[in-house]
């Protein structure tokens, strides 16, 4: 029966993953501050520090939390979501680097 159940899971359709969306964060900015990403799926997230100071990058809607120092980089998996607008932001720096990720249902 398990080898049954192996094989029935081989045919459920899975999202597919796109490419890894690339941000850098300069001078208390993120590049880019905006990306869309399709409905349903999961993506990866990759994001550069360049600034002279550590960053929190987060989001409440994304529910992630996580620490890039000067130099460093991170990686974030995300989603899959449903269709709208997301926030990120860098906790330390709110009102200089923030950001969107609109969530696109595909036709």
């Amino acid at each position: 029966m398990s080898s049954l159940w192996l094989a029935a899971c081989a045919f459920v359709p899975h999202a597919q993953a796109q490419d890894p969306v690339h941000l850098e964060v300069r001078d208390h900015h993120f590049t880019p501050d905006h990306f869309s990403v399709p409905a349903g799926q999961r993506f990866l997230i990759v994001l550069d520090n360049h600034d002279d100071t550590t960053d929190e990058f987060e989001s409440y809607d994304l529910k992630f939390e996580k620490i890039v120092v000067s130099g460093g980089t991170i990686t974030v998996h995300a989603g899959p979501l449903h269709p709208g607008t997301y926030k990120f932001f860098d906790d330390y720096h709110p009102d200089q680097a923030t950001g969107t990720v609109t969530v696109t249902q595909e036709p």
